[in-house]
């Protein structure tokens, strides 16, 4: 083992980054989440590099559906995510984590992920996409197939609205087909299983090296993705083959 693998974390320091995991359970605190378990595995990991965190539970919070900034504006009496939000302007690394249910995300993680599409044509102080500098992940549990189509939707839909991926980014746990015991339940064998414990420390070090080299490169570079030069004209090189 070379001496870079075997000392990483004297080769970097974490201690100005921050992150926030969402937990899309559908059970209110304090309520035991299985969720909740996986998300701790990485927050510690996390901690141990001095990353602040914050989990936030979608459920124990007023958020309104829709994908407006402020649903408030939009005929809602309330809605708590404009309060919940400057959690993700600060963060460096946001982490979406749910379970599975009926084969897909849950509700509330469905509705998470429509109000950060809501800040999508936000700008950034560069002028690009307001998420352009940070990095993004998933956590999925459940007990039934469905990891990787769960993980398949959040990180398309981080991606597309302008959150930088890492290898390997997602990390989940399933147990037997059918019913079963849960994640965090007595006997279950969720806690000890090597792959997803391989698998969610790996993600959690490629979202702080990620987060790390896009925090010393000051984010993405702002040429080509800026989408008010590109209204004034700016083309970036875009050859128009009907001027050819």
């Amino acid at each position: 083992m070379t001496e870079e693998v075997a000392t990483p974390v004297g080769k970097k320091s974490y201690g100005d980054l921050k992150a926030v995991y969402f937990n899309g359970t559908l059970k209110k605190s304090p309520e035991t989440s299985n969720t909740q378990g996986l998300i701790d595995i990485s927050r510690r990991i996390m901690e141990k590099q001095g990353v602040t965190t914050r989990v936030i539970r979608t459920v124990d919070h007023d958020i309104a559906s829709g994908v407006y900034p402020d649903m408030r504006e939009h005929g809602w009496q309330s809605d708590e995510w404009p309060e919940l939000y400057p959690a993700v302007r600060e963060a460096d690394i946001v982490v979406i984590a749910g379970p599975i249910w009926l084969g897909d995300n849950s509700s509330q993680t469905k509705k998470l992920i429509e109000r950060l599409y809501a800040h999508s044509g936000q700008l950034n102080e560069k002028g690009q996409w307001a998420f352009y500098p940070k990095a993004g992940g998933c956590l999925i549990t459940g007990n039934e197939d469905g990891i990787k189509h769960c993980a398949m939707n959040v990180l398309y839909s981080l991606q597309h609205i302008g959150f930088t991926i890492p290898p390997q980014a997602d990390a989940g746990w399933i147990g037997a087909v059918g019913p079963g015991p849960s994640y965090l339940d007595e006997g279950s064998g969720g806690p000890e299983t090597d792959f997803t414990n391989r698998n969610t420390t790996f993600m959690t070090w490629n979202l702080l090296h990620l987060a790390r080299m896009l925090k010393d490169a000051g984010g993405i570079p702002a040429y080509g993705n800026l989408p008010e030069a590109w209204k004034a004209g700016t083309r970036y090189d875009f050859e128009n083959p009907e001027y050819r």
